[in-house]
């Protein structure tokens, strides 16, 4: 049996379609993305974190919207502060003590970093109640704080170069000040 010369080029036609249109998948989305900014202003508002949690960023700071995932029982943020110093806001669903929260939190940071100084209560201007401790790893420097309200853990991190760190905590603490929780019960 023959097939005929048409049905041939008909297929021929179909394949380099296809081949085209997974050629333009594969090289063209990751370009887009690529040129597309990873980092975008934050704003002055309340940003909604996840989990009910809110915050208004620092003067200044930029979202990166890479590693930024809100969500309805849990989210984190990641602002960028002049300086480039990282400071993340992690929302999880917890139902342990703070202390417990506490723990957990330092126990992610000596994975790579060494806890420094005594750690020491703070509240929020809201009235959230937690702790505040600080890290350090070479040529870096950090400070963390962790919450409790309602089901959730709030967890902090701010990490910079030692100069950056200390020219932008004044403006992360301020905004470490504004975490909300708006779930009821602290």
């Amino acid at each position: 049996m023959r097939v005929a010369r048409g049905t041939l080029l008909r297929n021929l036609a179909g394949s380099i379609g296809v081949l085209c249109t997974v050629a333009g998948l594969a090289f063209g989305l990751p370009a887009l993305d690529n040129a597309l900014p990873a980092q975008r202003p934050a704003g002055d508002g309340p940003y909604q974190v996840g989990g009910r949690v809110v915050v208004t960023p620092p003067p200044g700071a930029r979202l990166d919207v890479t590693l930024t995932r809100p969500g309805d029982t849990r989210g984190t943020v990641v602002f960028v502060a002049p300086g480039a110093v990282r400071y993340v806001i992690v929302v999880t669903p917890f139902k342990g003590s703070l202390a417990a929260a506490a723990e957990r939190l330092k126990s992610k940071i000596k994975r790579g970093h060494e806890i420094t100084g005594t750690e020491r209560p703070v509240r929020t201007a809201g009235g959230l109640e937690g702790l505040e401790g600080s890290y350090a790893a070479p040529g870096r420097a950090g400070r963390y704080l962790v919450f409790r309200a309602g089901d959730v853990a709030i967890e902090v991190t701010v990490a910079g170069s030692a100069p950056a760190l200390r020219a932008a905590l004044a403006a992360i603490e301020a905004s470490t000040r504004t975490l909300a929780y708006r779930g009821g019960t602290a």
